[in-house]
């Protein structure tokens, strides 16, 4: 279920918000310039699926999106668990990058197929920590400072939506917020 958790950005210890109401969410985010929406999950994705195969399943709610915004790159992505060494060594380095305070020049939308993650929100002196799962869709505005946590072991497919062909490309802060907030695991661990 989506968990949105709202903090003072100079206090983590005090909760201001914590709802998993859809309607609320929608509305705190929308205030912020950001979307929420929640999407039927489609069943029957492989572990592993490729892109290809992910946006198949979406296909009438992905060219929603890209009609309505205009994006020209869509891709989907995921991380499916493994004892793999390679694996988790890729999997730490890339939790470690998102974790990073940053910003994009473009808007970030995923949709998340399966899985979890965390997209914390760094705005009018506040942080918004919204744990997106299955069937959820958020559009971060462009230039909103955030990061994201996907977890000590991310599990999750998610659909990427792009206006520049450079795909993902992120304008770090050098802030280390994140340290301060309760992570991923500790949020999913709360509900």
């Amino acid at each position: 279920m989506t968990l949105l958790t709202v903090w003072p950005d100079n206090d983590p210890g005090t909760v201001l918000t914590r709802t998993s109401d859809g309607d609320v969410i929608a509305e705190e985010l929308k205030a912020h310039g950001v979307r929420f929406e929640r999407w039927p999950v489609v069943e029957g994705l492989s572990p592993t699926p490729s892109s290809d195969e992910v946006l198949a399943a979406y296909a009438d709610r992905v060219a929603r999106v890209v009609d309505h915004e205009g994006y020209v790159l869509v891709d989907a992505m995921h991380m499916t668990p493994s004892d793999d060494p390679e694996w988790l060594a890729k999997a730490a380095e890339s939790r470690q990058k998102f974790l990073s305070e940053h910003t994009h020049d473009d808007d970030e939308d995923r949709f998340f197929a399966r899985g979890a993650g965390v997209f914390y929100l760094h705005v009018g002196g506040k942080v918004y920590g919204v744990l997106c799962e299955a069937g959820d869709l958020l559009s971060v505005p462009a230039n909103t400072t955030h990061w994201f946590d996907m977890g000590t072991r991310p599990d999750y497919v998610s659909i990427r939506f792009f206006h520049d062909e450079d795909g993902w490309v992120g304008n770090f802060t050098g802030a280390k917020l994140a340290d301060d907030f309760p992570d991923f695991d500790t949020l999913m661990a709360s509900r």
